[in-house]
């Protein structure tokens, strides 16, 4: 007996992004220029047509959790037009794909999570190996989640390399532990359609309530203070020796993150800009 034909695809938008992750919004977002298909669906999915930037910019963001890495990614992307190619986003939009559309890459990665264990480094590069177009992008690209580590950061060097692809900058985002502790305690996450509030930064309207669903708001066991503190002494061990990796290279913009959203991209604009005046 033949096998069933895959169904089409669905269409996948971002919308909503909060303190630091886009939610993923299945079938009820109209695609925007840079719908992201070829990233979070995989290369069999071709994106929208993308406007060329008149200057390209390829970057990878690095950061605490509770940086404001997602934020920025989103803001960096409306400012310099370049694609926002998140690895969190591709693991959350795996799930939504029948088995037949899922890489085997994105099969093993679920089997990971759903298990709650770490993606191993080689199935995250593999992931983001088999979406190498997605690196030649015409509006260039903002890399949020990946490298996490020094392996991961050696594979994607060796991946661009291969492809012919010049990194512009490794954008570290710096804030002190006791203000990403303050960030993520007070976060509170929809336990419906999972956007994200903050108790003090983002309040929901009604307290406890989600302003889109009515969804119960909750905190995740990992944004409470003594999760944060066991999070943020692994990411040290894990990022330290990639701070090193890029400074190497040359390619390390450090930006303080302290102040608003926009602040902060200011920030990082400017630094970029000085960045493209120094290289010329």
């Amino acid at each position: 007996m033949a096998d069933k034909p895959c169904p089409p695809r669905s269409r996948i938008g971002v919308a909503n992004f909060t303190l630091d992750r886009a939610v993923v919004v299945i079938d009820g977002m109209t695609p925007s220029p840079h719908d992201r298909s070829a990233w979070l669906q995989g290369p069999a999915s071709p994106c929208d047509s993308v406007p060329r930037v008149n200057q390209p910019r390829r970057l990878v963001l690095l950061g605490a959790p509770g940086v404001g890495k997602g934020t920025q990614a989103d803001l960096l992307h409306r400012v310099l037009g370049a694609c926002h190619l998140s690895t969190g986003d591709v693991f959350r939009a795996a799930g939504s794909l029948s088995e037949c559309e899922q890489s085997p890459a994105m099969k093993q990665a679920l089997g990971y999570m759903r298990r709650g264990e770490l993606v191993p480094d080689a199935i995250v590069c593999e992931m983001v190996r088999e979406r190498s177009e997605c690196l030649h992008c015409r509006g260039c690209f903002i890399l949020d989640g990946f490298p996490r580590t020094l392996g991961q950061a050696e594979s994607l060097k060796e991946l661009l390399d291969g492809e012919g692809v010049m990194l512009t900058a490794a954008v570290n985002y710096d804030l002190a532990t006791s203000e990403i502790v303050a960030r993520l305690a007070g976060r509170r996450t929809c336990e419906k359609c999972r956007t994200v509030y903050h108790v003090t930064e983002r309040a929901p309207k009604v307290a406890d309530r989600c302003d889109r669903c009515d969804g119960k708001l909750f905190q995740r066991e990992d944004d409470r203070p003594e999760s944060i503190r066991v999070r943020l002494e692994a990411y040290d061990r894990s990022t330290a020796p990639l701070i090193k990796f890029y400074r190497d290279l040359g390619l390390l913009v450090h930006i303080t993150a302290t102040g608003s959203a926009d602040e902060i991209c200011a920030r990082t604009i400017s630094a970029l800009a000085v960045r493209a005046i120094r290289s010329a």
